[in-house]
């Protein structure tokens, strides 16, 4: 039975495992989407320490929109290739951003936001579904053991967790 209460690990590929397991536990029932997103943004969020933001975009096709996610209020629409999530998607590589202001083409949604995480999501066909996105309001929050447990958080929800309903 998963529990948010349940004692996380205290080193990263650990926390990252056990966080996996929760995720999947989590959604992997579930059919809807938007409420596996809902609840996926959630869990990361009230896991791990020094976030202040933790959510998905989604690929209308066109740009991502902003899904469920925890936090401040977000920017809703971003174009491929502008900013932290839009290079993510388009070059499909996880972006580890220790300073978002060193970054060309930042976009500010919260400007308490100093250091990034994207992961870009894609389908077992190939097709983009969007990016993960994790900010935090310290810089370099994040180093390549959080892009590898991230990326394993996201095979988790694309695996179990992402279906049809969310494209409505």
């Amino acid at each position: 039975m998963f529990s948010l209460s349940d004692a996380l690990p205290a080193d990263k590929p650990a926390l990252y495992e056990t966080l996996a397991a929760q995720a999947r536990a989590l959604i992997e029932g579930e059919a809807d989407a938007v409420a596996n997103a809902a609840n996926f943004s959630s869990l990361v969020f009230n896991s791990l320490d020094g976030l202040n933001w933790a959510g998905f975009y989604f690929f209308d096709g066109a740009e991502l929109v902003v899904g469920p996610f925890q936090g401040k209020p977000a920017c809703v629409r971003i174009p491929l290739g502008k900013g932290v999530c839009g290079t993510a998607a388009q070059t499909r590589e996880i972006q580890v951003v220790a300073d978002v202001h060193a970054f060309a083409g930042h976009i500010a949604c919260d400007s308490a936001s100093q250091s990034e995480i994207v992961v870009p999501l894609v389908a077992a066909d190939g097709a983009l579904i969007g990016v993960w996105d994790v900010d935090s309001p310290h810089l370099a929050r994040f180093d390549e053991e959080d892009a590898k447990g991230m990326a394993e958080l996201c095979r988790v929800f694309v695996e179990f967790g992402w279906k049809k309903t969310a494209a409505r």
